[in-house]
């Protein structure tokens, strides 16, 4: 009689024990799920690229830029259904931005424009890192979207001067004035031969 009583005991016990741990197991659950949710809105609205276009002149000498078009494209279409979309989107991006130094227009193969898509590049990794942590750092997500679109609008502000300063007019001359400093620059100077001495004049010789 005293075994039965200790085995209804221990499995009373036992049944209240995996209760309990079913309860605590469906309260953590809820709270995860609200933490997700607060990180999938946090990001979904400071998830904002507003890039500005350039302007015609600009624009005209990019359309062959394939690798920038892809890339904008990629950046202006949002996510919406889960924060795996948003790490979806931020993967493609980190793909897309590499392939940014590929095919440059010759006006703009140069080294500011290249150092401007450097730090993009950066940021945009650091983006893509950080969102698919297994805790997001949330914030640190929508603070570089912010960079990212800063970084951008650099970049294009970088594009339009090299563009403007193409379409000032020298003045006429400049260019061979430009030719001939480069060409002087380019002939060293006659070497002294080591114990020359100075020509005489026949009127000094005949004295």
């Amino acid at each position: 009689m005293k075994l039965k009583l200790l085995i209804l005991s221990l499995l009373s016990v036992l049944l209240f024990s995996c209760q309990d741990d079913a309860a605590q197991r469906k309260i953590e659950q809820q709270k995860q799920a609200k933490k997700s949710e607060a990180i999938f809105n946090n990001i979904s609205n400071g998830w904002i690229f507003d890039i500005a276009p350039v302007n015609p002149a600009t624009q005209s000498k990019i359309n062959s830029w394939n690798e920038w078009r892809v890339f904008l494209n990629e950046i202006n279409q949002k996510p919406k259904s889960s924060i795996g979309a948003f790490q979806k989107k931020a993967k493609v991006l980190s793909q897309k931005v590499v392939e940014l130094n590929n095919n440059i227009p010759v006006e703009f193969n140069k080294p500011q424009v290249k150092a401007r898509i450097s730090v993009i590049t950066t940021k945009v990794k650091s983006m893509d890192l950080f969102i698919h942590l297994n805790q997001i750092p949330d914030n640190k997500v929508v603070k570089l979207v912010g960079e990212i679109n800063m970084e951008i609008e650099y970049l294009q502000l970088q594009l339009e001067e090299i563009v403007t300063r193409s379409q000032i007019p020298r003045e006429e001359g400049e260019p061979d004035l430009i030719k001939m400093k480069d060409t002087a620059r380019a002939i060293p100077s006659a070497p002294k031969v080591l114990g020359e001495r100075p020509i005489k004049s026949e009127l000094f010789q005949k004295n």
